[in-house]
Protein backbone atom coordinates (compact mmCIF):
# COMPACT_ATOMS: atom_id res chain seq x y z
CA UNK A 1 0.00 0.00 0.00
CA UNK A 2 1.18 3.55 -0.89
CA UNK A 3 0.30 5.58 1.60
CA UNK A 4 -0.32 9.76 1.93
CA UNK A 5 2.85 11.74 2.33
CA UNK A 6 3.18 12.70 5.67
CA UNK A 7 5.78 13.98 8.15
CA UNK A 8 5.35 9.94 9.49
CA UNK A 9 8.04 7.92 9.00
CA UNK A 10 6.94 4.29 7.74
CA UNK A 11 9.61 2.25 9.62
CA UNK A 12 10.76 -0.30 7.08
CA UNK A 13 14.70 -0.41 8.05
CA UNK A 14 16.56 -2.24 10.14
CA UNK A 15 19.04 0.45 10.89
CA UNK A 16 16.42 3.11 11.63
CA UNK A 17 17.32 5.42 14.02
CA UNK A 18 14.85 7.52 16.14
CA UNK A 19 17.28 10.65 16.13
CA UNK A 20 17.10 11.00 12.56
CA UNK A 21 13.32 12.12 12.33
CA UNK A 22 13.12 15.60 13.07
CA UNK A 23 10.20 15.97 16.14
CA UNK A 24 9.14 19.31 14.80
CA UNK A 25 9.38 18.04 11.07
CA UNK A 26 5.88 19.10 9.49
CA UNK A 27 7.38 17.34 6.03
CA UNK A 28 4.69 17.58 2.83
CA UNK A 29 2.71 19.41 5.06
CA UNK A 30 4.41 22.68 5.23
CA UNK A 31 3.38 22.88 1.54
CA UNK A 32 0.25 23.00 2.38
CA UNK A 33 -0.21 24.30 6.11
CA UNK A 34 1.28 27.24 7.79
CA UNK A 35 -0.38 26.19 11.00
CA UNK A 36 -3.12 24.41 12.75
CA UNK A 37 -6.05 26.82 11.55
CA UNK A 38 -5.06 26.11 7.90
CA UNK A 39 -4.95 22.27 7.87
CA UNK A 40 -8.15 22.38 10.41
CA UNK A 41 -10.58 21.71 7.02
CA UNK A 42 -8.81 19.27 6.15
CA UNK A 43 -8.50 17.53 9.31
CA UNK A 44 -12.49 17.81 9.54
CA UNK A 45 -13.18 16.01 6.14
CA UNK A 46 -11.15 13.63 7.20
CA UNK A 47 -12.97 12.76 9.93
CA UNK A 48 -15.98 12.96 8.07
CA UNK A 49 -14.69 10.54 5.44
CA UNK A 50 -13.53 8.27 8.42
CA UNK A 51 -17.12 8.06 10.17
CA UNK A 52 -18.26 6.94 6.72
CA UNK A 53 -16.08 4.25 6.28
CA UNK A 54 -16.70 2.88 9.67
CA UNK A 55 -20.03 2.82 9.21
CA UNK A 56 -19.46 0.89 6.07
CA UNK A 57 -17.10 -1.46 8.19
CA UNK A 58 -19.55 -2.00 11.11
CA UNK A 59 -22.57 -2.74 8.78
CA UNK A 60 -19.46 -5.44 6.50
CA UNK A 61 -18.81 -6.46 9.43
CA UNK A 62 -15.88 -8.86 8.01
CA UNK A 63 -12.64 -7.34 9.02
CA UNK A 64 -11.48 -4.76 11.58
CA UNK A 65 -8.96 -2.65 11.75
CA UNK A 66 -6.55 -2.33 14.90
CA UNK A 67 -4.38 1.01 16.05
CA UNK A 68 -1.70 0.76 17.86
CA UNK A 69 -0.66 4.16 19.86
CA UNK A 70 2.90 4.52 22.30
CA UNK A 71 4.79 7.74 23.42
CA UNK A 72 6.79 8.61 25.46
CA UNK A 73 4.82 10.19 28.79
CA UNK A 74 2.72 13.85 27.68
CA UNK A 75 3.52 12.56 23.92
CA UNK A 76 -0.46 13.54 23.27
CA UNK A 77 -1.92 9.61 23.10
CA UNK A 78 -4.79 10.57 24.28
CA UNK A 79 -4.89 13.96 22.46
CA UNK A 80 -3.98 12.11 19.19
CA UNK A 81 -7.09 9.40 20.02
CA UNK A 82 -9.62 12.02 20.80
CA UNK A 83 -8.96 14.30 17.98
CA UNK A 84 -8.85 11.04 15.32
CA UNK A 85 -12.18 9.45 16.85
CA UNK A 86 -14.28 12.69 16.53
CA UNK A 87 -17.72 12.02 15.29
CA UNK A 88 -17.20 8.35 14.95
CA UNK A 89 -19.95 6.03 16.20
CA UNK A 90 -18.96 5.03 19.79
CA UNK A 91 -20.54 1.77 18.70
CA UNK A 92 -18.12 0.36 16.70
CA UNK A 93 -14.93 1.59 18.35
CA UNK A 94 -13.01 -0.15 20.76
CA UNK A 95 -10.48 1.18 23.17
CA UNK A 96 -8.47 -0.53 25.70
CA UNK A 97 -5.66 1.23 27.98
CA UNK A 98 -2.99 -0.68 29.08
CA UNK A 99 -1.81 -0.04 32.52
CA UNK A 100 0.38 -2.40 34.59
CA UNK A 101 -0.66 -5.59 34.29
CA UNK A 102 -2.93 -7.29 37.79
CA UNK A 103 -2.33 -10.12 39.62
CA UNK A 104 -4.45 -12.48 37.37
CA UNK A 105 -2.76 -10.93 34.28
CA UNK A 106 1.18 -11.77 35.48
CA UNK A 107 -0.47 -15.61 35.87
CA UNK A 108 -0.73 -15.62 32.32
CA UNK A 109 1.76 -15.10 29.47
CA UNK A 110 2.30 -11.53 28.24
CA UNK A 111 0.05 -11.31 25.42
CA UNK A 112 -2.85 -13.07 27.30
CA UNK A 113 -4.50 -9.81 28.47
CA UNK A 114 -3.84 -8.03 24.85
CA UNK A 115 -5.80 -10.44 22.88
CA UNK A 116 -8.99 -10.43 24.92
CA UNK A 117 -9.08 -6.49 23.86
CA UNK A 118 -8.71 -7.08 19.98
CA UNK A 119 -11.20 -5.50 18.00
CA UNK A 120 -14.30 -7.69 16.84
CA UNK A 121 -15.60 -7.91 12.91
CA UNK A 122 -16.59 -4.76 12.09
CA UNK A 123 -14.83 -2.59 14.90
CA UNK A 124 -12.33 0.40 14.99
CA UNK A 125 -9.57 -1.16 17.78
CA UNK A 126 -7.57 1.18 19.72
CA UNK A 127 -4.47 0.58 22.07
CA UNK A 128 -3.48 3.30 24.13
CA UNK A 129 -0.44 1.82 24.99
CA UNK A 130 -0.14 -2.02 24.10
CA UNK A 131 1.48 -5.47 24.26
CA UNK A 132 4.80 -3.36 23.36
CA UNK A 133 4.82 -2.18 27.12
CA UNK A 134 6.50 -5.67 27.79
CA UNK A 135 9.23 -5.11 25.64
CA UNK A 136 9.89 -1.25 26.73
CA UNK A 137 9.12 -0.77 30.24
CA UNK A 138 9.45 -3.60 31.49
CA UNK A 139 13.39 -3.45 30.09
CA UNK A 140 14.09 -0.53 30.84
CA UNK A 141 13.42 -1.23 34.49
CA UNK A 142 15.39 -4.50 34.24
CA UNK A 143 13.06 -6.80 34.28
CA UNK A 144 13.50 -8.95 31.06
CA UNK A 145 16.97 -8.77 29.42
CA UNK A 146 17.35 -8.49 25.58
CA UNK A 147 17.20 -11.69 25.16
CA UNK A 148 13.93 -12.22 26.63
CA UNK A 149 12.60 -9.19 24.59
CA UNK A 150 13.87 -10.35 21.15
CA UNK A 151 12.17 -13.69 22.17
CA UNK A 152 9.19 -11.39 22.84
CA UNK A 153 9.43 -9.73 19.73
CA UNK A 154 9.06 -12.73 17.91
CA UNK A 155 6.24 -13.52 19.71
CA UNK A 156 4.48 -10.05 19.03
CA UNK A 157 5.28 -10.53 15.29
CA UNK A 158 3.46 -13.77 15.46
CA UNK A 159 0.45 -12.39 17.28
CA UNK A 160 0.20 -9.87 15.08
CA UNK A 161 0.48 -12.37 12.08
CA UNK A 162 -2.72 -14.06 13.92
CA UNK A 163 -4.90 -11.27 14.32
CA UNK A 164 -3.81 -10.11 9.90
CA UNK A 165 -4.69 -13.54 8.93
CA UNK A 166 -8.06 -13.24 10.62
CA UNK A 167 -8.93 -9.81 8.99
CA UNK A 168 -7.87 -7.63 11.24
CA UNK A 169 -5.53 -4.84 9.35
CA UNK A 170 -2.69 -3.35 11.85
CA UNK A 171 -1.44 0.08 11.99
CA UNK A 172 1.10 1.17 14.88
CA UNK A 173 2.15 4.49 15.89
CA UNK A 174 4.65 6.32 17.62
CA UNK A 175 4.25 9.67 18.99
CA UNK A 176 7.89 11.18 18.71
CA UNK A 177 8.33 14.37 21.16
CA UNK A 178 11.53 15.41 22.41
CA UNK A 179 12.79 15.77 25.22
CA UNK A 180 12.74 19.26 25.47
CA UNK A 181 8.87 19.40 24.61
CA UNK A 182 8.24 17.24 27.10
CA UNK A 183 9.44 19.35 29.66
CA UNK A 184 7.64 22.12 28.56
CA UNK A 185 4.14 19.76 28.87
CA UNK A 186 5.48 18.22 32.52
CA UNK A 187 5.55 22.05 33.67
CA UNK A 188 2.20 22.93 31.46
CA UNK A 189 0.48 20.05 33.91
CA UNK A 190 2.20 21.18 37.04
CA UNK A 191 1.10 25.06 36.52
CA UNK A 192 -2.19 24.01 35.43
CA UNK A 193 -4.63 22.81 38.83
CA UNK A 194 -7.46 21.93 35.75
CA UNK A 195 -4.39 19.37 34.54
CA UNK A 196 -2.33 18.33 37.39
CA UNK A 197 -3.87 14.98 38.18
CA UNK A 198 -2.39 14.07 34.77
CA UNK A 199 1.13 14.71 36.55
CA UNK A 200 3.16 12.22 38.80
CA UNK A 201 6.57 12.50 40.79
CA UNK A 202 7.62 9.49 39.09
CA UNK A 203 6.99 10.93 35.73
CA UNK A 204 10.89 12.48 36.82
CA UNK A 205 11.89 8.97 37.19
CA UNK A 206 11.48 8.01 33.91
CA UNK A 207 12.26 11.35 32.47
CA UNK A 208 15.47 10.32 33.47
CA UNK A 209 15.64 7.05 32.12
CA UNK A 210 15.38 9.07 28.33
CA UNK A 211 17.42 7.91 26.24
CA UNK A 212 16.96 3.83 27.75
CA UNK A 213 13.59 4.26 26.48
CA UNK A 214 15.04 5.65 22.79
CA UNK A 215 17.17 2.84 22.66
CA UNK A 216 14.61 0.54 23.75
CA UNK A 217 11.78 1.95 21.62
CA UNK A 218 13.99 1.65 18.67
CA UNK A 219 15.55 -1.79 18.85
CA UNK A 220 11.29 -2.44 18.84
CA UNK A 221 10.66 -0.23 16.08
CA UNK A 222 13.46 -1.80 14.13
CA UNK A 223 12.18 -5.83 14.73
CA UNK A 224 8.29 -5.30 14.74
CA UNK A 225 7.55 -3.67 11.69
CA UNK A 226 6.57 -5.91 8.85
CA UNK A 227 4.33 -4.69 5.76
CA UNK A 228 1.07 -6.22 7.22
CA UNK A 229 1.77 -4.90 10.64
CA UNK A 230 3.81 -1.39 10.37
CA UNK A 231 5.01 0.92 12.61
CA UNK A 232 4.79 4.79 11.57
CA UNK A 233 6.74 7.61 13.48
CA UNK A 234 5.32 10.65 14.28
CA UNK A 235 6.69 13.54 14.77
CA UNK A 236 4.09 15.17 17.50
CA UNK A 237 5.96 18.26 18.99
CA UNK A 238 3.36 20.43 16.72
CA UNK A 239 -0.24 18.72 17.67
CA UNK A 240 -1.84 19.86 14.68
CA UNK A 241 0.54 17.94 12.31
CA UNK A 242 0.75 14.68 14.59
CA UNK A 243 -3.45 14.55 14.42
CA UNK A 244 -3.46 15.49 10.73
CA UNK A 245 -0.60 12.91 9.76
CA UNK A 246 -2.21 10.00 11.93
CA UNK A 247 -5.22 10.53 9.73
CA UNK A 248 -4.18 11.03 6.83
CA UNK A 249 -2.65 7.02 7.05
CA UNK A 250 -6.08 5.47 8.71
CA UNK A 251 -8.51 7.18 6.30
CA UNK A 252 -5.96 6.37 3.17
CA UNK A 253 -6.30 2.30 4.87
CA UNK A 254 -9.71 2.22 5.43
CA UNK A 255 -10.21 3.04 1.79
CA UNK A 256 -7.74 0.76 0.37
CA UNK A 257 -10.05 -1.75 2.54
CA UNK A 258 -13.14 -0.40 0.53
CA UNK A 259 -15.87 -1.60 3.40
CA UNK A 260 -19.19 -2.53 1.94
CA UNK A 261 -22.40 -2.94 3.33
CA UNK A 262 -23.79 -7.02 3.05
CA UNK A 263 -26.80 -7.09 0.79
CA UNK A 264 -30.31 -7.27 1.44
CA UNK A 265 -31.16 -10.63 2.26
CA UNK A 266 -34.64 -10.41 1.92
CA UNK A 267 -37.15 -8.71 -1.23
CA UNK A 268 -36.92 -5.50 -1.32
CA UNK A 269 -39.50 -4.50 -3.47
CA UNK A 270 -41.63 -6.40 -1.50
CA UNK A 271 -41.36 -4.83 1.29
CA UNK A 272 -44.71 -2.18 2.20
CA UNK A 273 -44.53 0.51 4.19
CA UNK A 274 -48.04 2.35 5.04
Amino acid sequence: MKYPRTPAVLVNDKDFRLADVDTDAEGPFAEKYTDKASAQARLLALRQRLAELQEMLYAEHERSLLLVFQAMDTGGKDGAIGNLLTGVNPAGVQIAPFKAPSAKELAHDFLWRVHAEAPGRGHIGVFNRSHYEDVLVTRVHGLVDKKTAHRRFDDINSFERLLTNNGTHILKFFLHISKKEQAVRLQARLDDPAKRWKYEPGDLTERARWDDYQDVYEDALRHCSPPEAPWFVVPANQKWARDLAIAEIVVATLEKMNPQPPAADFDVKAQVIE
